[in-house]
């Protein structure tokens, strides 16, 4: 295998030349594109290039252009220190093996061109076989049979000739059964007619190929089917699929049709619960918000023209925060499943469950004859709720508080009726919890209970109540602390430690984000700041990002302003920020973030796929680190079971040459699959919880000491301290 090294850098050439060397690679150097060009005309027989993007003469594009038109057979890997994912994405359309961003350890080099290398030895390898193939019916016939999909040729009359044992594997049919046999039986008799237009045509020439997905069923008995990509090929006077144009034949006669048939399933599938879960939620397989409010709405213009009553229900858990606290969110996530499995049984057909997040649920009861039809429901909900929960083997008992609101007569839009729920809920709190009540004029308006809430943020910024927890990031790989995400809480002085997400979503519905993201700010410098002196190491931190403090325009100014002032360096920080984010003002939103980006902060996208999963973000914001969601992680239950979804984000954060950053870890088997599949860093339950300041420092010291550390912090739900 020979390599040629790019670069002009004679520091970074020699250092990276006497590491190949000293694997034995034969190696050859040039410091300019030109010499490049020269080198890859003259010795066409480079196995791998290493190229630098910056040149003094030719950028490293330009270079990768000039291979692909001269058609050099050799793999590249690029090595470049640009900061924006423009140039990785550059490199990666032309066809580059891997990106690598300067600096870079010398084991990511070793192991990137040892893995290009490798490939490109089994390419060989593959090529080889495939001439052999050629030559031998025997190994054909065992390569097609191993082949991951179903082979097949029909007749003229479209009855199988041929079939490899794939369909055994796949479908449950012997090789013995299908010969003879007409396709039909195979195909799910939905998709027939499209399988009898593709089947049945006589295409020939350019057009003898074509693409369809169908379903064929599996043996009898079996009860299952499985969705196929059949990449089919009607060809003349050839049984594998290819002829040669002949101009003096006008009328080539008909002989039979190839067939490969690519297994789908797993694919639709996963295309499927992406779209069911957007409009579902994940933990209690419920209509989310969206779709709730879609049926409220059908519910509403039904009931207008039957002129009938429906229903609006709003229900939130009573001492939930404290199974959380207690026991753990895993135990919480368990109880929310299980509450919302009771509640569910209370229904009738058309009624509809959602959870609107938290421990917060509506319900829409259409249909209603008189209000007391409410009521019932609600007792029923209050009497099976009253049952002790069983949570593997700690019995808890919770309760609940129901706001009612019924159309019309309380309300006639959506809004308006879920507002008034949610009032009618608050009054329940106010008065004890545990009931229901319906919503009427008299009660305390809304604003008011807002307006306290508020006062008593503004007392706790004033009185210095809010704190910042830290949740370690792990390299999965050293068990060593490689960063730390910031999380809020409020230590309120009547009801304990409060997390983000019982303050935060007030506090940007009433113009306190600025403050708060203010006080936030200074408050992890500081923090920082002790870590930094107490334990001498920098570990990198992410805090989170509002929407409201994006837009706010001398957000930058204040970032910079607290890192100068504290001193602490901007590559320490990174910014989370969400798909929100994202779609809000994207043009303005890229802009702020690229003057982070220049003053040295990366930007990290968090919670990818669970919102609108759009992939053309990642192209325009100058995004550095992918985070996995907790959400996705929470179904890996076996180490090797195929989780499509995460396996693409893995993937794009590959392809991008972005770092990663999985979620929510809790168990071995999820840390060992992540790892297992290239995910390195890691947060959850499993290494750390959320942890007060003088918590981590500890931690910190121990690591620089090289103790090992237990797990620490308080059991409470982590809660992102600034969410979109």
């Amino acid at each position: 295998m020979r390599l040629l090294l790019v670069e002009d850098d004679t520091m970074i050439g020699e250092v990276v030349l006497d590491l190949l060397r000293a694997e034995h690679y034969a190696v050859d150097w040039v410091k300019d594109g030109e010499m490049a060009d020269t080198a890859l005309v003259q010795n066409q027989n480079y196995d791998l290039v290493l190229l630098d993007l910056r040149l003094p003469d030719i950028g490293g594009h330009e270079i990768m252009d000039f291979i692909n038109a001269k058609g050099i057979d050799a793999d590249v890997i690029v090595m470049s220190g640009e900061v924006g994912i423009d140039a990785a994405i550059g490199a990666l359309k032309r066809g580059a093996y891997d990106y690598l961003r300067k600096p870079y350890a010398r084991e990511e080099l070793l192991k990137t061109v040892g893995n290009a290398l490798e490939q490109r030895r089994l390419a060989t390898a593959n090529a080889r076989i495939a001439n052999q193939l050629e030559n031998s019916e025997k190994m054909y016939r065992y390569l097609v049979d191993s082949s991951p999909d179903i082979i097949y040729t029909l007749n003229h009359e479209g009855k199988f000739t041929f079939v490899n044992d794939r369909a055994y594997q796949l479908l449950g049919y012997r090789r013995e059964e299908l010969i003879g046999q007409h396709y039909s039986v195979l195909v799910h008799e939905e998709d027939l007619e499209r399988a009898r237009y593709v089947f049945n045509e006589r295409r020939v020439d350019e057009r003898a190929s074509r693409n369809v997905e169908l379903r064929l069923k599996c043996h009898t008995g079996s009860n299952q089917e499985r969705t196929f990509n059949n990449t089919l090929m009607t060809i003349s006077l050839n049984a594998i699929g290819m002829h040669v144009p002949d101009q003096e034949v006008k009328k080539l006669e008909f002989f039979g049709t190839y067939g490969v048939a690519r297994d789908i399933t797993d694919r639709k599938r996963a295309e499927e619960v992406i779209s069911y879960q957007a409009y579902h939620d994940i933990l209690t397989d419920l209509p989310n918000r969206i779709l709730f409010k879609d049926r409220l709405g059908l519910a509403v213009i039904q009931a207008k023209r039957k002129q009938t009553e429906l229903a609006v229900m709003f229900i939130d858990l009573d001492r939930f925060k404290l199974v959380n606290d207690t026991l753990g969110h895993v135990k919480g996530d368990e109880l929310l499943q299980q509450v919302a499995v009771r509640l569910k049984e209370c229904l009738r057909k058309g009624d509809t469950l959602a959870r609107q997040g938290g421990d917060e649920f509506t319900i829409v009861l259409p249909e209603l004859r008189d209000r007391d039809d409410a009521r019932m429901v609600a007792d029923k909900f209050l009497e099976c709720l009253h049952k002790p929960f069983d949570l593997d083997g700690h019995e808890v008992h919770i309760s609940a508080s129901i706001g009612i609101a019924i159309y019309p007569g309380d309300g006639e839009s959506i809004d308006e009726l879920l507002r008034h729920a949610d009032i009618a809920m608050y009054q329940v709190k106010a008065l004890g919890k545990n009931g229901h009540s319906f919503y009427h004029d008299s009660m305390l308006d809304v604003s008011h209970q807002k307006i306290a809430l508020e006062q008593a943020l503004r007392r706790a910024l004033e009185h210095n109540e809010l704190e910042m927890y830290y949740q370690p990031q792990i390299d999965a790989a050293t068990g060593r602390i490689v960063g730390a995400e910031a999380l809020m809480r409020w230590n309120h002085p009547t009801r304990g430690l409060l997390s983000a997400g019982e303050f935060l979503p007030f506090a940007e519905e009433n113009g306190l984000m600025l403050p708060i993201s203010d006080w936030m700010i200074g408050a992890l410098c500081r923090d920082m700041l002790q870590w930094n002196l107490a334990s001498g190491q920098a570990v990198r931190l992410s805090l989170n990002l509002s929407p409201q403090y994006l837009d706010r325009g001398d957000f930058f100014e204040k970032m910079r302003g607290a890192l100068v002032r504290y001193g602490i360096s901007p590559g320490q920080i990174e910014v989370e920020i969400t798909e929100n984010i994202c779609i809000r003002n994207p043009q303005y939103a890229i802009e702020q973030l690229n003057k982070l980006c220049q003053l040295g902060v990366s930007v990290a996208i968090d919670d990818f796929g669970t919102g609108y999963s759009s992939l053309s973000y990642l192209h325009r914001f100058p995004i550095h680190t992918m985070k996995i969601d907790q959400s996705f992680v929470k179904e890996i239950h076996d180490e090797d079971g195929h989780y499509p979804v995460i396996l693409a984000i893995i993937s794009i954060a590959r392809g991008l040459g972005l770092h990663l950053i999985a979620e929510g870890v809790e168990t071995e088997v999820q840390a060992n699959y992540l790892k297992a599949n290239g995910c390195e860093t890691m947060q959850g339950y499993l290494y750390y919880r959320p942890i007060s300041l003088s918590n981590f420092i500890g931690v910190l010291r121990a690591q620089s000491l090289g103790a090992p550390q237990p797990a620490l912090g308080a059991p409470a739900t982590q809660v992102r301290a600034i969410r979109a």
